[in-house]
This record gives C-alpha cells, sequence and structure tokens, in this order.
C-alpha cells in the first residue's frame, strides 16, 4: 500500500479521536475490551526459526530437540508461546514456505516424536507451542501437485490454479514477489499455473472445496496433537480475482501479483470457514501474515466479529517500501510517519488486539532499520525493546532481536541462501545498477540478516552446531551471544527480560489505553498508557542528538526504566525512558 495514502487513511481513521494538535489517542474503550485477558495476551511470544536456533546432531541445521533444550532460556525472557517457523517436510527451496506434507515432520528438524515431546516440555513451563500454516501455495513436489499437473482431468486437476497461454505468452503480465513471471508453463497439461511466490511455489485453488477441506484437515491434525495456535501466512493471497487482467506496468512492463491479488473482495467468506472448521472451540490464538490490510479494515479481520486473533500487518517494518518492496527503489522515511503507521495500528486494534514486532524471519535487523547511521546500536536495540513492550498488545520477539543482533551484511551474492535476496539482486542488475550498488541493497534488506545461526557463546560456529553450519554465523558471535549476555547485568537479554516483567506485573501495560504526544516531532515517539488514575509514559529519542525535554509533558513523571543508567534533565542520543505519573 503507498505509505503516503496509508497516512492519509490514518489521518481520516483518528479524525474523530484527534483532541488536539499535539495528540492522537485510542479511545476508552480499548480499557473495556481488555478487561479479561487470554493467555496470550498476557505473555511474550519467541520466534524460533528452527533451521538457526541450535543443531543437536552435528549436521549444520537446527532442530526440534534443539528447541527442547533451550525452553528454559525461552520461559526466561517471560513468553507463554514459541512461534515455530514450518518444520514440515520440505524441498527447502523457500526455506520451509515450501510444503511437501502438511501433516508430517521434515527429517532435517527431527521426528514426530521429538515434535510430541517439544509440545509436552513446552507444556511443563505454561508455554504453547504455535505452527506456522503455508496455505496460498505447496511445493511442486507436494503429491496434490503432481496429481494436479498430471492432466486435466485428473481428481486435483482444479486443486491449484491454471490458465491457457502458449510457452512464449503468460495469460498476464504479472510479477512474482519473488521476481520473474508470476506465470511458469506446464508441458503436461501445455498450460500456465500461478505462483505468488517461488516458480516452486504453486498456488493452491480456495475456489475448490475439497482443497480447502484437505488443508482444514490438515491443521486439525496439528490441533489433536495439542498445539496452542497458528502463524498463518500470506494469507490475504489466498482469494483470486474473478478475472486474470494484465496489470497497470511498472517500467519493466510487468505488474506486481501482489496489487493485482491481494485482500481479494470474498476472501473473508473462506476466512470465516476456516475459522469455524478449525479455530473455534480450541484455547488457541491465531495471528495472520496480512500485507496491505487497511487500517480501517482491521476489525473486519481481527477480534470477535473477525477471523483471527491479531493480524501482523506491515505498515511500520515496510514504510521505506511506499512503491513496493523493490529493495533498490526504497526511500529514505520520516520518523512521523512511522509513528503514525505503529498509531494507526494501535487506533484500528483498540477493541480487539495487535500483535507488536520489529523483527521475524522476513525482515532485517531493526536497530539498523529504524534508526539512523551512527546510532549506537546497543543502545537502539534496548529502545525498540521498551517501545515492544509498552505498546498495547503482545510482544513478539524474533530469536536474536533480545541479544542485539545487528545484519549480516555478506560480501558476495553467493554467500546468500536467501531465494528473494537473489531475485532482488537480479532485479537490481536488471535496473542498471552495479554489483557494488545492488549488493548494498542486499546487505541492508535481505532476509539472510535474520537467519544467521543463534549465538550461544564463544566458542566455534557459536555454539551453535559441532558441524559445518548451513548458513554462516555472523561475525560478532564472540562478543554478542546468550552466555556472555546471561551474565552482564547490563545487557540487551537482561534488559528484555526486566522489560518482561515489568509487563507482567504491570495492569496500566497489559490494559491501559494507548495515547500518542507530539506525532509531528521528528526526533521523539512519545506515548502514554493509562488505566484509570495510573498513567506511564514511553518516550525515545529517535536522534543521535540531545533532545530538550517537552516540559509540560514531564511534570511530576518519575523515571521507573530506561536504557541509560542515570537520569540527566535532557534527552540523550537514542535514549529510551519510561515514566510513571
Amino acid at each position: 500500500m503507498n505509505r503516503r495514502n496509508f497516512i492519509k487513511g490514518t489521518l481520516a481513521l483518528t479524525a474523530v479521536a484527534l483532541v488536539d494538535p499535539i495528540k492522537f489517542v485510542v479511545g476508552s474503550k480499548s480499557a473495556e475490551a481488555a478487561d479479561s485477558l487470554k493467555w496470550w495476551q498476557q505473555k511474550p511470544v519467541y520466534q524460533i526459526y528452527p533451521k538457526s536456533f541450535l543443531d543437536t546432531d552435528g549436521n549444520g541445521i537446527g532442530d526440534i530437540r534443539g528447541v527442547t533444550q533451550k525452553l528454559d532460556y525461552i520461559k526466561s525472557l517471560g513468553a507463554g508461546a514459541i512461534w515455530l517457523t514450518p518444520i514440515y517436510v520440505s524441498p527447502m527451496v523457500d526455506n520451509g514456505y515450501d510444503i511437501a506434507d502438511y501433516t508430517a515432520i521434515n527429517p532435517l528438524f527431527g521426528t514426530l516424536e521429538d515434535f510430541d515431546e517439544l509440545v509436552a516440555e513446552a507444556s511443563a513451563r505454561d508455554i504453547r507451542i504455535v505452527m506456522d500454516l503455508v496455505y496460498n501455495h505447496s511445493s511442486d513436489q507436494h503429491p496434490w501437485f503432481l496429481e494436479s499437473k498430471s492432466s486435466r482431468d485428473n481428481p486435483k486437476a482444479d486443486w491449484y490454479i491454471w490458465r491457457d497461454g502458449t510457452p512464449d505468452k503468460p495469460p498476464t503480465n504479472w510479477r512474482g514477489i519473488f521476481g520473474g513471471s508470476a506465470w511458469q508453463w506446464c508441458e503436461e497439461r501445455q498450460q500456465y499455473y500461478l505462483h505468488t511466490f517461488a516458480v516452486q511455489q504453486p498456488d493452491l485453488n480456495w475456489e475448490n472445496p475439497d482443497m480447502r477441506r484437505a488443508l482444514y484437515d490438515a491443521a486439525n491434525f496439528w490441533l489433536d496433537r495439542g498445539v496452542g495456535g497458528f502463524r498463518i501466512d500470506a494469507i490475504v493471497y489466498i482469494k483470486k480475482p474473478k478475472d486474470f487482467v494484465d496489470g497497470k506496468p511498472d517500467s519493466d512492463g510487468t505488474c506486481s501479483v501482489h496489487n493485482m491479488t491481494a485482500a481479494t473482495p470474498g476472501i473473508l467468506d473462506f476466512l470465516h470457514e476456516f475459522k469455524r472448521e478449525v479455530f473455534d472451540g480450541h484455547d488457541i490464538f491465531t495471528v495472520a501474515e496480512a500485507n496491505s490490510v487497511k487500517p480501517e479494515d482491521l476489525p473486519k479481520w481481527v477480534g470477535e466479529k473477525g477471523v483471527f486473533d491479531m493480524l501482523f500487518e506491515f505498515s511500520h517494518v515496510n514504510i521505506m517500501f511506499p512503491h513496493g518492496e523493490v529493495w533498490h527503489r526504497s526511500e529514505l522515511f520520516k520518523l512521523s510517519e512511522l509513528k503514525a503507521a505503529l498509531t494507526a495500528s494501535q487506533i484500528a486494534t483498540r477493541e480487539s488486539w495487535y500483535p507488536i514486532y520489529f523483527e521475524n524471519h522476513d525482515k532485517p535487523r531493526s536497530p539498523e532499520t529504524f534508526f539512523p547511521h551512527g546510532t549506537d546500536k546497543i543502545l537502539a536495540a534496548k529502545a525498540l525493546a521498551i517501545i515492544l513492550f509498552t505498546l498495547r498488545g503482545t510482544p513478539f520477539i524474533y530469536e536474536g532481536e533480545e541479544l542485539g543482533y545487528m545484519n549480516a551484511k555478506f560480501d558476495s551474492i553467493d554467500d546468500y541462501d536467501d531465494i528473494s535476496s537473489r531475485g532482488q539482486y537480479d532485479l537490481a542488475r536488471a535496473d542498471g545498477l552495479s554489483d557494488k550498488q545492488a549488493m548494498r541493497f542486499v546487505q541492508k534488506f535481505s532476509r539472510d540478516n535474520a537467519r544467521t545461526p543463534m549465538h550461544w557463546n564463544s566458542s566455534p560456529n557459536a555454539g551453535f552446531t559441532s558441524g559445518e553450519p548451513w548458513l554462516p554465523v555472523h561475525e560478532d558471535f564472540a562478543n554478542c551471544n546468550a552466555e556472555i549476555e546471561d551474565a552482564d547485568e547490563n545487557s540487551v537479554l537482561n534488559f528484555y527480560r526486566k522489560l518482561s516483567g515489568l509487563r507482567a506485573s504491570s495492569e496500566v501495560l497489559l490494559r491501559g489505553e494507548y495515547e500518542e504526544l507530539l506525532p509531528k516531532d521528528e526526533k521523539l515517539y512519545i506515548f502514554t498508557r493509562t488505566l484509570g488514575d495510573k498513567k506511564l509514559c514511553t518516550v525515545v529519542n529517535f536522534s543521535t542528538q540531545k533532545v530538550d525535554f517537552p516540559k509540560k509533558i514531564f511534570d511530576g513523571a518519575k523515571k521507573i526504566f530506561g536504557n541509560y543508567p542515570d537520569e540527566k534533565n535532557f534527552l540523550r542520543p537514542t535514549e529510551a525512558v519510561i515514566y510513571e505519573f
């Protein structure tokens, strides 16, 4: 979605809540809606990329037993759930998001027995396991697709999106999200199939009720094994338009498939059926990835009248891509735009709930994303942690974020495993950028920045594996690892633990209303959380300069937490403070 249109929509949405020129406020209904908090609203969620978490068998790839071994570490962060990215049988073209069997564990990660043990051990620590569902597409090695492509009249012929064309002329000018045409020619059927993502990830046809039933059965299989919820991948693409036509072309003559298929009208009919057949009647939570859902539409997607408990939308993490997620076309953004995006999400979910996040397996490390060049990265990591734990909603911590990880910045495109990084590199080169220029954008935005192996200690390969790691370990592992930070009272890790404890014990942070102050300020992000006569205020200096306090806001305030050990009568560079009134 265009950033400026987003902000325009935000202002329209919040017009009734605008009390004066320096405030955006979420109304009192937020506190009423949170009168009875559920378990997933009270504790953070810890996201694990299993391939990079901990390898227990020396093959260089993390596994399920590695997660089980580190449950006490995760518990120390106060987490109530662990979200696992896909661990199903897969050719691993897209690191597990190309699924070849929805009800079997990939031998790379272990066995179904290992998974059952993880669920049991996590439950003993009051932690739920949340599975990742990838229901827009499957692997081209899935038996369903192998049958579907074999002929035009087999029982699963209509389980995928097939259209006529000729080998040299696809049905439309749509460009896949990973680059190249979104259509792939199939010799067996003499037709094209649609793939929103990689060629090896054909899109499923949700118009087919038998296909939908198979997906629902797979989700229920995991519920029967005791999982505590689902994160649903790329769900906005499941409904395709009635007519497949060319879109408005970019400079290369193609149009992003995202612009043509995301959140197509009618999608909520499918999703309400999904909810009835799978989610209803279970003590679980659901959170969906929903790039392009507008803030004003969130009530249709989340909460009592919606489908999911929470929705990952991308306005704040994609704010540098106002014209679509093409890395080399990124733009600098203003702090006021980032704040507007966060505030819009807070307002749109005032009667439901919000998943707060700055990092995940698809995004680069946050300190280098949201703070200017020259920022102290440790202070930045702690500042973002303060925002993460004091906004209204459930904090999502991505593995390594709690240690203050930074981007990997590999030297060559050959060092990158991520399929989207290679696609973005090729697109940049095709647009005339040099190798050095193209690499600069890959280093900044690659998904591999979030996928380097976890740092457990200062031993070879950071204690991640006794073998050769599937992706190089970050060069800073000797100084940034769990063992060292556990022993350092002032580390990012212990900062996260303290913040998690603060949130768990604070009714204001769990239930309070959100109000933004000074939305136009380009250095400070200030917001309050209020419950009855109790108020907390978060203030973060996003600049590398000293900033004077807006005194009328902080009269009578008492500092209770911050990323500097002492207190001044001004805000230092990258300083973040929580005040109590």
